[in-house]
């Protein structure tokens, strides 16, 4: 059953230099917009669900060419706000082989939603038309006044019974030196708040400061999920653990912990074209399943197929569809669509 699902982020226009050259080399750039909120509302709209992102954008052609993106890949405009003027971006460079892939950002702290004033958004009134609001971490690590508007919010959806979704989406760039001190007492008030969360071991041993007895990822995890879900009353806390081959190759395994067990989907290896998004198509996957009553297995192994998937497509945003995704799951690998 289609759900209106509703998403607090940034609008970002992606410039990535062609094929797998570095800036300083070329000569071209393509542009594109997104942004968590975007991917994650991207994906949950295939799939059957109206989406609806929640954001600021600057007046004039760029804020209209963000617009005319974000209905382009289905999401609705309705609740965007304009004023400011400037839209954050980023440059791509793609890795190859031993050299890792690059983002470079520039002109985000100036942006239209980075600079929205207090009270720029009618959360109360957007409150009421969400079955499901998603959070992201990285968002959270803007400024004071982003952080306050987004746990106004995700109070509100609170109070109006929807479901808050948190991804913790830890980038060290953006909170600095002395970083996870700094984001601690944002996480807190934020997983305090939500009803889903998307982390894994290591967000809650250097975020949160948790001490696990084992120096093993998969013990970890096993001890320190259950200790998060139980502290903060979560209903449900997903993840990944990803390993990063040598070949252009990864390897990942999606977790869900709900109603005290763990489920895990197989652990799938795949050559990876675009990495960019692809935790994004995980979180999308874990809303639907958990939006359409999947059991938790079903919706961990659909989450981590959608995972996969997305780094099979060029650009942030996630273009499976359900069937696609089912398909996977069916024939992995699969031969020639005819």
């Amino acid at each position: 059953m289609s759900k209106q699902i509703a998403a607090f982020g940034e609008v970002m226009m992606r410039l990535q230099v062609p094929g797998h050259e570095l800036l300083a080399q070329a000569g071209t750039l393509k542009y594109s917009f997104s942004g968590s909120g975007v991917n994650v509302l991207s994906a949950l709209t295939r799939y059957g669900h109206q989406g609806s992102l929640v954001t600021r954008l600057p007046e004039g052609p760029l804020g209209d060419a963000a617009i005319a993106g974000l209905r382009k890949l289905g999401i609705n405009s309705g609740y965007i706000e304009r004023g400011g003027q400037y839209v954050g971006m980023y440059f791509l460079e793609d890795g190859f082989g031993a050299r890792p892939g690059r983002v470079t950002y520039t002109n985000r702290a100036e942006s239209s939603f980075n600079t929205a004033p207090q009270g720029a958004y009618p959360f109360a009134e957007l409150a009421g038309k969400a079955d499901a609001a998603h959070f992201c971490g990285i968002a959270l690590a803007m400024n004071d006044g982003v952080r306050a508007a987004m746990k106004s919010y995700a109070e509100a959806v609170k109070r109006r019974g929807g479901l808050v979704v948190f991804d913790c989406n830890y980038r060290p760039s953006l909170w600095g030196e002395g970083g996870y001190e700094l984001a601690k007492p944002h996480y807190e008030e934020m997983l305090q708040l939500a009803d889903i969360v998307l982390m894994n071991e290591k967000d809650a041993m250097f975020i949160l400061g948790m001490d696990a007895a084992s120096g093993e990822r998969e013990e970890q995890l096993q001890e320190l999920i259950p200790a998060v879900a139980s502290r903060y009353s979560l209903c449900t806390v997903a993840g990944t653990q990803r390993t990063v081959h040598g070949d252009n190759r990864h390897s990942l395994r999606g977790y869900i912990f709900k109603a005290g067990s763990f489920s895990f989907s197989d652990r799938l290896t795949f050559a990876v074209l675009d990495r960019v998004g692809a935790g994004d198509a995980f979180t999308s996957g874990i809303i639907h399943g958990e939006l359409e009553g999947f059991d938790p297995q079903h919706t961990v192994s659909f989450a981590a197929a959608a995972g996969v998937l997305a780094h099979t497509v060029v650009g942030d945003t996630p273009m499976s569809s359900e069937q696609d995704i089912f398909r996977m799951l069916m024939n992995p690998g699969g031969d020639l669509q005819r």
